[in-house]
């Protein structure tokens, strides 16, 4: 509804209100109580109506002041000047959007540049989501979500840009070392003269990885709205933090359904079993020196260990038998004065908050996550509408990032001899 249409009801509903009092009164008529309530909705329609013309006062003065400083710093061509200030930050660019969308509003022609390039769909109704967040805010936003992810950096990440939004990886079916089953059948022999051998070939797969939006919702009340500092500190900390987290803890242990598959949650994994007699809720030596030999030679070089914090202390007090005595695993010869080295056989050992509880699948993964494909397609995709919460007098804002992933290994490899498993995915079993 328009600015004039709001006032038009207004004025409509206050006279109607006005007359029916004057007549009871006139008539000395006592008010039923459906009455009663009839007229009460009607004050409360009345007053609701007040606050949203007046928000669109407010909004038109802020969209007025902030054209005025705008004409008043730029000078000549209107187009140069548009291309030369962009907006100072993510803030100010949503209070444009939202007076755009609002009765009566003025639109900024910084949202009709199409330089700019908007991150989706740039035309159509503006209140029904018509001017989006651009471009350059929007890969600002998934940078900084990517700096705050700690997992999804460490993926192999995919891009995809044509129109599909499924992607088909081919892979090596090999799922041992024994001799006929290296790359899925691969066999050589040794020929006798003028004799043949048996032919054979590579064993293929594919791997199919579907783009799944990951989606935030925000609603900016008047009041946030006014302050653009406070928009863009609290929606560019709030949802680049929360989308990095749900991200990281997806490819952490996400279960694959229209979400990431989750190192933990993958056929791939393997799970070290625990020690005899090893007491619940520990990590010990051994635990460790198993879980490394069960990464392949070549991964060891790019993983690292994962852990929950709650390790930490057990780490600090580990010691490895030497003799009748025994060594520190993880304090440095200094002890308590000094820093810890950090790592474990030359991996670092990373504290993370997606890490299971301590005794739980998950509590310490020893991993090479450049085999995990993260895939995702576009960038931050943003969008708006003022009709969602309109008689909440709040505007709404949407991000959307299509992304998914899985481990790369469709599952673990028994070694040409011996019989542990081995995986770029190794966990400690519950105990």
């Amino acid at each position: 509804m328009k600015k004039a249409e709001l006032i038009k009801r207004r004025d409509a509903l206050k006279a109607e209100l006005q007359a029916r009092l004057a007549a009871w009164e006139t008539e000395g008529h006592v008010p039923t109580a459906d009455e009663w309530t009839s007229h009460e909705a009607g004050e409360s329609e009345l007053a609701e109506l007040n606050q949203q013309i007046e928000s669109c006062d407010k909004l038109q003065a802020k969209a007025r002041a902030n054209a005025a400083s705008l004409e008043a710093q730029t000078v000549g061509n209107p187009r140069e000047r548009i291309l030369d200030k962009p907006w100072n930050s993510l803030g100010e660019q949503l209070q444009s959007i939202a007076f755009a969308s609002m009765p009566q509003g003025r639109t900024d022609p910084r949202l009709m540049d199409q330089t700019l390039a908007p991150s989706g769909a740039s035309e159509g109704i503006p209140s029904d989501g018509g001017f989006l967040v651009t471009e350059d805010r929007s890969t600002a936003l998934l940078a900084k979500a990517q700096e705050a992810a700690v997992l999804a950096p460490r993926c192999n990440t995919i891009t995809l840009t044509s129109s599909a939004n499924t992607i088909a990886l081919p892979y090596i079916a090999e799922t041992s070392r024994a001799t006929g089953s290296r790359w899925g059948g691969v066999r050589v022999y040794r020929r006798d003269e003028a004799a043949t051998v048996t032919a054979s070939k590579p064993k293929f797969g594919e791997l199919n990885v579907k783009v799944e939006p990951l989606m935030g919702l925000a609603y900016a009340t008047e009041e946030l709205l006014a302050d653009a500092g406070a928009i863009d500190s609290i929606f560019t900390n709030a949802f680049t933090s929360e989308f990095a987290f749900v991200i990281d803890d997806e490819i952490f242990r996400g279960d694959g359904a229209a979400k990431c598959l989750g190192a933990i949650s993958a056929a791939c994994l393997v799970s070290q079993d625990a020690e005899t007699g090893q007491a619940a809720d520990t990590v010990i030596t051994e635990n460790l020196i198993k879980m490394y030999s069960r990464m392949p030679a070549r991964n060891k070089r790019n993983a690292a260990w994962f852990i929950n914090s709650e390790i930490v202390p057990q780490l600090m007090t580990m010691t490895l038998d030497v003799g009748t005595g025994g060594v520190p695993v993880y304090m440095p010869p200094g002890g308590l004065s000094a820093a810890p080295y950090g790592s474990l056989f030359g991996r670092p050992v990373i504290e993370i908050e997606q890490a299971s509880a301590i005794g739980d699948v998950g509590d310490i993964l020893f991993a090479d996550f450049g085999e995990y494909l993260l895939v995702r397609k576009g960038g931050l995709n943003g969008a708006q509408s003022m009709h969602v919460k309109f008689i909440y007098n709040e505007m709404t804002f949407r991000w959307t990032y299509r992304v998914n992933g899985q481990p790369s290994w469709p599952s673990a490899v028994t070694q040409y001899k011996g019989t542990p498993t081995k995986s770029p995915f190794v966990a400690l079993a519950a105990r």
